[in-house]
């Protein structure tokens, strides 16, 4: 009893928006039923409300009582019937927590409030990371390349000619608020059927959403309103441009899957057709930006095929945003055999021909479980390299920051507190916010 009385308390800390409409809701009443008397007695009704409701409760409420009375009551039935209104718009929006209103409005408030971030990659790299920085603000705009050429993305893209969608996918997923059906559905993977087999459900129905509205980019908002996504996930840009490389040796590859099977280094990487235009809401994301991440994710295939899309690169080195690049943790045969951090770092710069961020996120834990299987596939852990990042100008951020359950890669939760301690400490605001992984967890920090 008295935890659910404290609970109700929690409607009144500052922050939620709500005291102001319970407020404006009682004024509402009172000029109601003040407005109506008024129409009663210029109409000659003989009819006095006050009067009747004394006559009522004669003999059972003390007369001197009751002016404090109906006004406790009053409040109360306002209150009542108020929550009561918002759980049913609620039980019909997440029929789940509908009991959790005040965690919902708490975790909202909390998340819209957060830091504006741009994260741009794509692969797995990107949505790690976006399953992280999610917990803490709702303020993302995941920025994707759209060079996939491989599996049921590359199949999509040949036959249907759409931009292909597996990573944008694998994003609105992450980014995710909807019911665990809703995204497992997304990520289904038919195992058999001619035609069917390979393809997920969630690159199916991009597909159709961008023949049924006439556009890839308004395929992907309509997929995130039925995910209920925390921000937005955009293409880099809606030309249908392939990923070209140029070897070591002064051969040309051709498509992303074939310039990540390479045994030799790259030297550059380019777009074919060369011009491709941005996404107005792209470069309108990264002016508006307090944080831009560049990565995790493939160097050359998944964040350098953002880089080359015109204007992407420039806005972001001529941006006031705290720049951040999170460094692969293991190396890619062929790709980056032998990288280091500082490589990863020269690379993007020989690349863009300036400097497009301050922070360099390292790891400092190499793998220990996984790290022989790794080694059998040509895979080593990237050297950190700090001394050579500060030469670079850029300061490094050392961190232990790898999951190795059943592959090494980023850990979503550690990755993302590590940025926002970045994040904090660049801004000066001092303490990194709290994630808001659950509506509980919100309301407790806030009554803290």
């Amino acid at each position: 009893m008295i935890e659910r009385t404290g609970k109700q308390y929690k409607w009144f800390l500052p922050g939620l928006n709500v005291k102001r409409w319970l407020l404006l809701a009682i004024v509402g009443g009172a000029l109601l039923i003040d407005g109506v008397t008024r129409i009663l007695a210029a109409e000659g009704a003989d009819f006095h409300i006050n009067q009747t409701i004394d006559q009522a409760v004669l003999g059972h409420v003390p007369l001197p009582w009751i002016d404090w009375i109906f006004v406790v009551v009053g409040v109360i039935f306002v209150f009542v019937g108020i929550r009561a209104w918002f759980r049913s718009i609620v039980a019909v929006l997440t029929p789940n927590r509908k009991d959790h209103i005040l965690e919902i409005l708490v975790e909202r408030r909390a998340l819209t409030k957060g830091w504006k971030i741009v994260a741009i990659g794509g692969g797995t790299g990107l949505s790690t990371l976006l399953r992280g920085i999610k917990q803490y603000t709702s303020n993302i705009t995941a920025v994707v390349t759209v060079s996939d050429d491989g599996g049921s993305s590359g199949r999509l893209k040949r036959e249907l000619g759409v931009l292909p969608p597996g990573d944008i996918r694998n994003c609105l997923v992450a980014l995710a608020d909807s019911e665990r059906l809703i995204t497992e559905l997304f990520q289904y993977r038919f195992k058999e059927g001619d035609g069917l087999a390979g393809h997920s459900f969630g690159n199916l129905l991009l597909a159709a959403l961008t023949a049924v509205t006439g556009g890839f980019d308004t395929a992907i908002r309509e997929s995130s309103r039925v995910l209920a996504i925390r921000g937005r996930v955009l293409p880099s840009t809606l030309s249908a441009a392939r990923l070209c490389a140029e070897l070591e040796d002064g051969s040309i590859v051709e498509g992303e899957t074939n310039i990540s099977q390479s045994s030799q280094r790259i030297s550059r990487v380019f777009l074919d057709p060369r011009r491709c235009e941005p996404l107005h809401e792209v470069i309108e994301a990264i002016r508006d930006a307090d944080a831009i991440i560049l990565g995790p994710g493939s160097l050359y295939t998944s964040i350098m095929p953002n880089l080359l899309v015109d204007g992407i690169a420039a806005e972001i080195a001529c941006s006031k945003a705290v720049r951040i690049y999170v460094c692969n943790v293991m190396t890619q045969p062929g790709e980056t055999h032998g990288f280091s951090a500082s490589d990863h770092v020269q690379a993007i710069d020989a690349l863009v021909g300036e400097r497009l961020f301050d922070y360099v996120i390292v790891n400092d834990a190499p793998p220990q479980r996984l790290r022989e299987r790794y080694a059998a596939e040509g895979q080593e852990p990237v050297e950190p390299t700090v001394e050579a990042l500060r030469t670079l100008g850029l300061t490094p951020i050392v961190a232990s920051v790898i999951s190795e359950e059943q592959a090494v890669r980023h850990d979503s939760q550690r990755l993302a507190t590590t940025i926002m301690s970045t994040l904090a400490e660049a801004t000066g605001l001092g303490e990194p916010v709290r994630p808001q992984r659950s509506g509980a967890e919100a309301a407790s920090a806030i009554a803290e």
